[in-house]
């Protein structure tokens, strides 16, 4: 459970926070000083610190200064009333994570709790993602703990990342389900100037026109049925940071042309509002639809296309790039093992095997959830066949693979992948174009697959 410590003065403010994040699920600290606080931290570390900034007894900069001396990762928000937020923003160069004003909305408290424990967990993964992509592979860029895998592909994400997070410019992820668009997009957030600022996510797929409109613009008090009280929207909320709008391809026309206005003005106004509200938002979007296609069709706005695909970030589906399958299993035992199934530390050859041979249609998710699966049947220090998800257990003994121990990973990878194309080739009465269709590529990679591994 994150543990969130709260330092304020004011026994109102206070209590009030506190209440907040327990409904939220966390367990509260509280402090009636700074250095009270600091002292807390030194006790009790925290996941997250939310200070007063003017206090007796230690200011929310002397809290900054002291916990930061401690752990330098632990995000830390200040509170500031009207008139002072110049101090606050002060604090900000000093390495706070962000500030709210007073009156505290329960709403904006929400969701910086929530982008907070993400910083939080984030800076604590790649610690420990670091340490373990040393021994994953020489090659990996331990600056991307989110992208795993030592492949020339992920090679390539990774630069376009870097590249791509020092612009503020709109940056489009493309990919198939389940290939890790929202990972990209919190590292473009990490990386860039913004990373203090928060991120903001919308699923533009999972709500209706109404319901969209409202959530990525606000509403005012009874602009429609239900909306009984002011209401403030993502781009609202994402004012200095990022908004990720995931699977914008789904957005209505209709809101296609409200959102191409506040991408080209940073401006809005909520539902139900007149006044114009000015934003300073980097929006990043996804999809895993193929906009081109939907641009031609007339079901996406051709201006809106655009305007998000400045800079194009396309992710290889994990069919891809088999050679980073190995590095994701370990990772996956790594990071699941300990709550599911402490005991395991690998994946067997034989198992492995299975797992190299299948088409992996959900990609690097429908992995980790097989992973996770296997590691609850697990009934010895490694995951064998007999763990692995039904879908994975193949048939008769003719019809698995096998994998050779004396060789290298390389070669290794190059022999399953000539076993699985034999396989295919022959289940396929030997006709190509059924067995391009079977392994999912296409019919002249088919062809030079066949003579690259002689097969006649």
């Amino acid at each position: 459970m994150p543990v969130i410590l709260i330092v304020d003065d004011n026994e109102t403010i206070r209590e009030g926070l506190a209440h907040m994040v327990k409904k939220l699920g966390h367990e509260a600290i509280i402090a009636t000083s700074g250095d009270a606080g600091v002292a807390a931290f030194k006790k009790r570390p925290a996941d997250f610190v939310i200070t007063d900034l003017k206090m007796e007894g230690g200011t929310g900069v002397d809290v900054l200064k002291g916990i930061s001396a401690i752990d330098p990762d632990v995000p830390i928000m200040i509170i500031t009333g009207f008139g002072t937020v110049e101090t606050a923003v002060e604090a900000m160069k000093l390495g706070a994570f962000d500030f709210i004003t007073k009156p505290i909305q329960p709403e904006v408290v929400r969701l910086k709790v929530a982008s907070a424990l993400e910083l939080s967990a984030a800076r604590k993964g790649r610690k420990k993602s670091q340490a373990m992509t040393e021994t994953l592979s020489a090659d990996a860029d331990a600056r991307f703990p989110e992208l795993v895998g030592g492949g020339e592909k992920m090679a390539i994400v990774r630069r376009t990342v870097e590249k791509v997070a020092n612009s503020d410019t709109t940056v489009f992820i493309a990919g198939e389900s389940g290939t890790g668009k929202e990972l990209i997009a919190r590292a473009i957030h990490r990386l860039s100037k913004r990373k203090n600022g928060p991120f903001i996510k919308v699923n533009c797929g999972a709500l209706t026109e109404t319901l969209l409109e409202s959530e990525l613009f606000g509403h005012e008090k009874g602009a429609f049925t239900g909306a009984i009280k002011q209401k403030l929207g993502r781009f609202e909320l994402a004012d200095g940071g990022t908004l990720f709008l995931d699977e914008v391809g789904d957005v209505p026309p209709a809101m296609q042309v409200k959102l191409l206005r506040a991408l080209q003005e940073q401006e809005f106004e909520r539902v139900g509002g007149e006044a114009p509200i000015k934003v300073d938002v980097r929006v990043l979007s996804a999809t895993n639809k193929d906009l081109d296609v939907e641009v031609a069709s007339g079901r996406f706005r051709q201006d809106l296309f655009f305007r998000l695909h400045v800079l194009p970030v396309k992710l290889p589906p994990l069919r891809e790039r088999r050679e980073d399958i190995p590095h994701l299993c370990t990772h996956f035992v790594a990071k699941l093992g300990p709550k599911t199934n402490a005991r395991v530390r690998a994946v067997s050859d034989a198992a492995l095997g299975r797992i190299m041979a299948y088409h992996w249609p959900g990609n690097v998710r429908e992995l980790e959830n097989a992973i996770e699966q296997a590691l609850v049947f697990a009934e010895s220090d490694e995951i064998t066949p007999a763990a692995l998800p039904q879908f994975l257990q193949g048939g008769a003994e003719d019809d698995k693979l096998e994998v050779p121990r004396e060789l290298s990973l390389p070669e290794i990878l190059d022999d399953l992948e000539r076993q699985l194309i034999l396989k295919a080739y022959t289940k396929a009465g030997r006709v190509k174009t059924e067995t391009a269709r079977l392994l999912g590529i296409k019919t002249s990679a088919l062809y030079y697959k066949l003579e690259k591994y002689g097969i006649e």
